[in-house]
């Protein structure tokens, strides 16, 4: 299917979401020449539903910059552009890659399948406040939400070491289609950043993102 949704956001971000329907030789002439040091990359993955995924990353940044514009990692993993200033930030999983760009501030993004298990986020990620908010209706659904939350803000600090139960926290927010989650980072010397991340369930995915 390719490219699946491209929006502008009234913030200055752009997220692009890229179906993965291809194979990888259909991928491979999607993106065109790719560069040296993602090719090497894509030599090492052993699995072909990750290399699919990384050139599904490549085909969707050749569609957001008329630019050709070559994809980077810090020593965290955190991906950068090394030829343009724009702040990025990336997810994927089996079926979508999701992108968030913004000329200037921070971003953080996550995407997960519904049909993922998330029982294990609660024991390692959830505060005692945070599990006892959780409901039984909705439990995995609810599990997502948080997990995909904790990741974006876990990928827009670039930090090493965080603790997700103690170090992200989440205010109680109501369920529903879309939806903004009241959060707060706080360093280990007890400063906390507070945002507002954004999310939404469709085609039985989860994703969320934050800018700034």
């Amino acid at each position: 299917m390719g490219l699946y949704r491209r929006e502008r956001l009234d913030n200055g971000a752009e997220i692009c979401l890229w179906d993965i329907t291809e194979d990888e030789d259909g991928l491979r002439r999607i993106c065109g020449t790719i560069p040296n040091d993602e090719l090497e990359e894509l030599q090492i993955i052993k699995s072909p539903e990750r290399r699919k995924e990384r050139l599904a990353v490549r085909a969707l940044i050749n569609e957001m910059f008329p630019e050709k514009l070559y994809l980077g990692h810090h020593d965290n993993g955190k991906p950068y552009l090394q030829n343009s200033a724009v702040e990025i930030s990336i997810s994927h999983c089996k079926r979508f890659v999701a992108i968030i760009t913004h000329p200037e501030k921070d971003v953080g993004i996550d995407i997960e399948s519904l049909d993922r298990d998330f029982s294990a986020v609660e024991k390692k990620a959830l505060s005692e406040e945070e599990i006892d908010d959780l409901s039984e209706r909705n439990h995995n659904l609810q599990l997502a939400i948080y997990w995909c939350a904790k990741e974006a803000i876990f990928k827009r600090m670039s930090r090493n070491g965080v603790d997700f139960a103690e170090q992200i926290a989440l205010e109680k927010f109501t369920l529903r289609d879309e939806g903004e989650i009241e959060a707060a980072f706080i360093h280990k010397d007890g400063e906390k950043e507070e945002f507002v991340l954004n999310y939404e369930i469709f085609e039985n995915h989860v994703m969320v993102w934050l800018v700034g």
